[in-house]
């Protein structure tokens, strides 16, 4: 029997039919999407560096912010068990992939269709510890970064932190490898990652304590690790 935490939700009447880039740009792509990530991306290492980085805890809250098909919010599960996950993503696609490698790892995880700017109406404000991200604010155009980054301050309690894990700054070869991502997820959404938009726009979005963590060389370029705090 499938767990009902485990059926993806939808946040209804705030735009979820709206367009957004799917899974290496293109719907009919979404099925290959897992052994790309893993073959292009270096996947266990950035993946693994992250979970380090958030630190789940028993009886957190904790949002996987465009989860895609689950995986790291199963990691999180498995990590912290008797945290509360959420995976959030606008793919409902995707979620059904989610929520079926969630049942099958055994995890308890909600998962919700929603948008990165509707992430604050999924559990209402300040309520969750932490919200990560990983490989989806490149995708998104400008004025959804911000309002995706506005709307995880208004999600976080106080103290509350935010991780993320992207394509940031782009210099010397990984400028030119970050180019394949760009030719599936589009240049005018991918551009301002490679030119390091993502601190001042988490600045700017109202956190402190603003900080790139780590950053690891890919085959598609190098990969950012930000945290920050919500005041």
């Amino acid at each position: 029997m499938v767990d009902p935490e485990t059926v993806p939700r939808r946040i209804e009447g705030r735009g979820v039919t709206a367009s957004f880039t799917p899974a290496l740009g293109h719907a009919a792509l979404s099925g290959f999407y897992d052994p790309v990530i893993t073959m292009l991306t270096r996947e266990r290492v950035w993946r693994a560096r992250l979970l380090d980085q958030v630190a789940p805890q028993p009886g957190e809250t904790v949002i996987d912010l465009g989860c895609g098909t689950g995986s790291f919010a199963v990691s999180l599960a498995q990590r912290a068990p008797g945290a509360r996950i959420v995976g959030v993503d606008p793919d409902n696609d995707i979620l059904r992939r989610a929520a079926a490698k969630a049942a099958a790892a055994g995890q308890n995880i909600l998962f919700v269709e929603a948008f990165a700017r509707d992430v604050a109406a999924v559990l209402g404000d300040r309520a969750a510890d932490k919200i990560v991200s990983s490989l989806v604010f490149h995708q998104l155009p400008m004025e959804e970064k911000r309002r995706g980054l506005a709307a995880s301050l208004r999600a976080l309690k106080p103290g509350g932190t935010l991780h993320i894990a992207d394509y940031g700054r782009q210099t010397g070869s990984m400028r030119m490898l970050f180019r394949i991502v760009q030719s599936l997820d589009g240049y005018e959404n991918t551009q301002p990652n490679a030119d390091g938009v993502l601190p001042d726009l988490i600045v700017e979005a109202g956190f402190t304590d603003v900080r790139e963590v780590d950053v690891l060389p890919t085959l598609t370029g190098a990969i950012a690790f930000y945290r920050a705090v919500r005041p």
